[in-house]
């Protein structure tokens, strides 16, 4: 019986109520709800977010060549662009698509909750998603506590061992005794395989916690601290061993997010990963004058699984990719 939901009535009428809740959240803040396309011209360059192309109709005469389309892994790009055009601060709730993402926490389609707050801090802005993250898990959340903490923090508590200097033997044996006997092709890819399995799960248990100072080598779009350059203004949320939102403190020099896209290509190449191109909309964007800014992605299918006590997102989902 695939045509039918995996999430039942209840669920939906659960969605429903807290999307509703959300943009209630936003417009008392004052926050502008926006609408991106889905359809890209430029897929992302990060390694670790796979992008799907799509096959348009070509707007030229038969045997033209086509040029590429994507499926937005984020609205980021877009709604950064419209920040350059003088928006202010801005809001979407949109699907976002993810190729070869899949698993109990995973759906190759899921929906993002995306937004940007002009002039605002990084501690700010943890505390504004936090009071959304409230808002939406209502008695779950309740009587929480919220806990901050470094990266660095957070691997010396859990694994006694400081991402910044340890050797990569160290990180690769820790690796080893988690169960991973490939050898990995990178520091990065040791570090974010040992928060993404070991250190993350055991996150957010008694309180929504937040991880912030990411390396600089992985920190995407986000600025570097000015007080430790080895650290990159950016955070993560977890509750219940369960990351939920992803936030920066944006970067706005066109000329570093153009190194760092070229440094990702390099890198995907040395993977053997799929050509991605830059994104020459947002560079212009960048270009022209990106203001000062915060951003944050929260997951809200992971949202409402933590608010409905779910085990799985395709109890939450009408129809996960199998049966879309």
């Amino acid at each position: 019986m695939t045509w039918r939901p995996t999430a039942s009535r209840e669920m939906l009428r659960l969605r429903a109520a807290l999307l509703a809740r959300a943009r209630g959240f936003f417009a008392a803040r004052g926050v502008l709800e926006v609408d991106t396309p889905i359809v890209v011209n430029a897929p992302v360059t990060d390694v670790h977010i796979h992008s799907a192309r799509v096959a348009l109709e070509p707007a030229g005469p038969a045997g033209a060549a086509r040029a590429p389309f994507f499926l937005h892994t984020s609205p980021e790009y877009a709604m950064k662009r419209l920040l350059a055009a003088g928006t202010g601060d801005i809001y979407q709730i949109c699907h976002v698509v993810r190729a070869l993402e899949r698993g109990r926490l995973h759906n190759a389609e899921f929906t993002l909750i995306e937004w940007y707050r002009l002039g605002c801090s990084l501690d700010a802005l943890m505390s504004e998603v936090e009071a959304l993250v409230r808002e939406l898990l209502g008695a779950p959340a309740a009587s929480r506590a919220s806990a901050r903490l470094t990266y660095r923090e957070a691997f010396l508590r859990t694994l006694a061992l400081d991402p910044f200097t340890a050797p990569s033997a160290q990180l690769q044996e820790h690796a080893r005794q988690a169960g991973f006997d490939r050898t990995a092709t990178g520091r990065d890819e040791l570090l974010e395989l040992l928060m993404g399995t070991v250190i993350g799960p055991r996150l957010g248990r008694s309180a929504l916690t937040f991880v912030h100072g990411y390396p600089a080598s992985q920190a995407a779009l986000a600025r570097l601290d000015p007080d430790d350059p080895r650290a990159a203004q950016r955070f993560e949320l977890y509750c219940d061993g369960i990351e939920l939102a992803n936030g920066f403190h944006e970067l706005t020099s066109a000329g570093e997010q153009r190194s760092r896209f070229e440094r990702d290509i390099e890198e995907r190449r040395r993977l053997g990963l799929p050509e991605a191109a830059v994104d020459e909309h947002l560079l212009a964007a960048l270009e022209a004058g990106l203001p000062d800014c915060c951003g944050v992605a929260l997951g809200f299918d992971r949202t409402v699984m933590l608010a409905a006590g779910a085990e799985r997102i395709d109890a939450v989902l009408p129809f996960p990719i199998e049966r879309a």
